[in-house]
C-alpha cells in the first residue's frame, strides 16, 4: 500500500507541476482559454493535483515512522 501511495503521490505531483507550467505559459502568451477551459481553471487543477500528491506522500512518511 505504501508503494502504491508513493507512486500515486509522485505521479500526481508531476502532473500538477506540468499543468501549472502549461497554464502559466499559456497565460503568458495572452490566451485566456486552453482546450475549452479557462487558464485559471487549469492552474487551479494543477494546484489541486500538487496538493493531492503532497498529501499522499505525507501519508507514506507518517505510516513508515509509526
Amino acid at each position: 500500500m505504501d508503494n502504491l501511495l508513493l507512486w500515486l503521490g509522485r505521479l500526481a505531483g508531476v502532473a500538477g507541476v506540468a499543468m501549472i507550467v502549461v497554464a502559466a505559459a499559456t497565460r503568458l502568451t495572452g490566451a485566456y482559454w486552453l482546450g475549452g477551459f479557462q487558464v485559471g481553471t487549469v492552474l487551479l487543477g494543477g494546484t489541486a493535483a500538487l496538493a493531492a500528491g503532497c498529501f499522499a506522500l505525507l501519508l507514506v512518511v507518517t505510516s513508515r515512522s509509526g
